[in-house]
């Protein structure tokens, strides 16, 4: 009994001690590199039960038999020299084991809401004009910038999806100007430390959810999540037609400029809502010809028919042959003066497109129309003027929708298989892309692909990466190839942003066709997005080829700008990339892990300079 009575004091004492310990870590260490969730400083702004968890070893768990790691889809870069050998575990592990880190002085940047190529203000000063929406447009400095965008004060570990999508932390986007702005309209309201979406917009007067179902009412043939599944969201606000869309199986890419409307596509992406900034200006936007199945505007303030016509004759280049356009604006129902001049010009621009209204309607003190644009080429031959005329092959070649002017012409319909529209959803997205051409990749390599990254992403990514899966919504693929990487997690309760890289073959077109979205983007400049925008941000062989035309600091800066506190890089490259990325992550404060030499995973931490 006296040893008993013993070994129980020597117990707790040891405990005590332990505690105390831990107390005292607590108090004098505000920035534990490998713990950044337990530092006081973070505990202040979010709740516990919220913090991601990260396990802090070299090597996660193994998965059993895991499959080879995936042939790297059309846009990605396969570095094989080394892969067929076997790596031996000390060597691989001595970079690893490596926790030095750059020495670099960082500084912060000015503003918590930093995006450099759409805020470069000594470029934008020097433009001889902004009447057609220049000073919304890219203007990216150089050299790119270094520093790091600091947190708003008392940020916090954003909502848990999809009570995100209903309300969101008013510290993560301190932007109360929509409130007053919008207040009559019901797009957004500031209760307590929330703002709270009530689903309402300027063209929803009985919420977005009798909206949506009003346009499926008026033209049946849409089928929500069937035949349409990609929809195209101009001027969305604060994208809650698009969020609420997603409940119908219909992913859309809302999109919006910096502009008065304060921070509306940063609340979109604090929501949950897929989301990009961009402008009908003077350039084509970054999608695809031919991508969406319905693009929709609801009082979204383009002047279509401006510019000699070419804002709609973009919409026309991006929207898929039969495609639909729901126009919600005054000159549909509005029948003053003013208003009638303009839908007699729409009506004549629409006209000499080609395009039919296969609907009109009114409803609660507003309305839209509905336009469906031609199938085939046949219309355009029986005009009596070729105005605006046919494209020719060198307007609409592939990859050109970066950086390049708007069209002022019409593009001819693709003919054969490749102007066929999709496979109803869900099977379009495994079967083969309408715009898959037999010179690029054949149908098996296609299927390949699919059957790949489905095995990966099911034996390592989500089971032996040490991610916790149940906090990620807003994902983003840099380089997307087939879209092989989202479609094989298009299960789980998330959405993936398909990146297509300019410098690589085009496959953005195949996305498109498969259900899913995606934006072309050159990784040498920042993306344009709020920062701390996405969960997860994934790499599949990029940064190796990236790295020789553009600096990778620059780039992991670019990376760090995006990933919310508590988010992930998941990076698959060669051991050098690695080796060379691996410091860099370091140096920001991130925890490293690398899975079996081949997977490097960072988690983010909520330390700034």
């Amino acid at each position: 009994m006296n040893i008993f009575r013993s070994r129980k004091f020597s117990g707790l004492c040891v405990l005590s001690i332990l505690l105390v310990s831990v107390t005292i870590l607590l108090l004098t260490n505000d920035t534990i590199d490998l713990f950044p969730y337990l530092s006081l400083s973070y505990l202040r702004r979010s709740s516990l039960s919220d913090v991601p968890t990260f396990t802090p070893t070299s090597s996660p768990a193994p998965v059993n038999n895991p499959p080879p790691p995936p042939e790297p889809p059309v846009s990605q870069t396969r570095v094989d020299d080394d892969d067929d050998e076997p790596v031996h575990q000390d060597l691989e592990m001595d970079w690893v084991k490596d926790k030095s880190s750059l020495k670099v002085e960082w500084k912060r940047c000015e503003s918590p809401d930093y995006m450099p190529c759409l805020d470069n203000m000594k470029a934008i000063k020097k433009l001889k004009s902004k009447r057609n929406m220049e000073h919304r447009e890219r203007h990216c400095p150089v050299p790119a910038p270094r520093c790091l965008v600091p947190l708003p004060k008392r940020y916090k570990v954003p909502l848990p999806w999809p009570k995100s999508r209903d309300m969101i932390w008013y510290d993560n986007a301190p932007h109360p100007k929509l409130v007053d702005y919008k207040k009559d309209q019901n797009w957004i309201r500031k209760t307590g430390p929330f703002f709270v979406f009530p689903g309402g917009g300027t063209q929803f007067k009985d919420g977005v959810i009798h909206y949506i179902n009003y346009i499926q009412k008026t033209l049946p043939a849409l089928e929500w999540g069937k035949k349409v599944r990609v929809v195209l969201d101009v001027g969305c606000g604060v994208a809650s037609f698009g969020g609420t869309l997603l409940d119908k199986n219909v992913i859309t890419m809302s999109f919006a400029p910096k502009d008065e409307h304060e921070a509306q596509i940063q609340f979109a992406l604090e929501r949950g809502i897929p989301a990009t900034l961009a402008v009908i200006g003077t350039q084509k936007l970054p999608f695809p010809d031919n991508a969406y199945d319905v693009i929709h505007c609801a009082r979204c303030r383009v002047h279509w028919h401006g510019y000699g016509g070419r804002p709609l004759l973009e919409l026309n280049r991006v929207l898929r042959p039969g495609g639909f356009f729901v126009w919600s604006a005054t000159p549909v129902y509005q029948h003053d003066e003013g208003h009638r001049n303009v839908w007699k010009t729409m009506e004549s621009l629409t006209t000499s497109m080609c395009w039919k209204v296969v609907a009109r309607t009114r409803f609660t003190k507003v309305g839209f129309v509905i336009y469906q644009k031609p199938d085939s080429d046949s219309c355009y031959g029986a005009r009596k003027n070729n105005e605006p005329p046919l494209c020719n092959e060198e307007d609409t070649k592939k990859n050109s929708s970066w950086y390049t002017p708007l069209l002022s012409c019409v593009p001819k319909v693709p003919v054969g298989l490749t102007g066929k529209w999709p496979s109803q959803w869900p099977g379009r997205l495994t079967d083969k892309p309408v715009s898959l051409l037999t010179e690029q990749r054949s149908e098996e390599s296609f299927r390949e692909d699919t059957r790949l990254w489905s095995g990966t992403v099911s034996d390592i990514y989500l089971t032996g990466l040490a991610i916790n899966w149940t906090k990620i919504h807003n994902v983003m693929d840099m380089n997307a190839g087939y879209g092989g990487f989202a479609a094989a997690l298009i299960n789980r309760p998330l959405w993936v942003m398909n990146v297509v890289p300019v410098q690589g073959e085009d496959t953005l077109s195949m996305i498109f066709d498969r259900g899913l979205i995606g934006i072309y983007h050159d990784w040498c400049e920042s993306f344009n997005t709020y920062p701390r925008s996405y969960d997860l941000l994934h790499s599949s062989f990029l940064l190796t080829n990236l790295s020789q035309r553009c600096d990778l600091m620059e780039v992991v800066v670019e990376i760090d700008r995006i990933v919310r506190p508590g988010g992930y890089l998941v990076v698959q490259d060669t051991v050098e990339m690695m080796k060379k990325l691996n410091p860099i992550l370091l140096s920001l404060r991130w925890s490293t892990n690398v899975y079996k030499g081949k997977f490097l995973v960072g988690l983010k931490s909520s330390w700034r300079p």
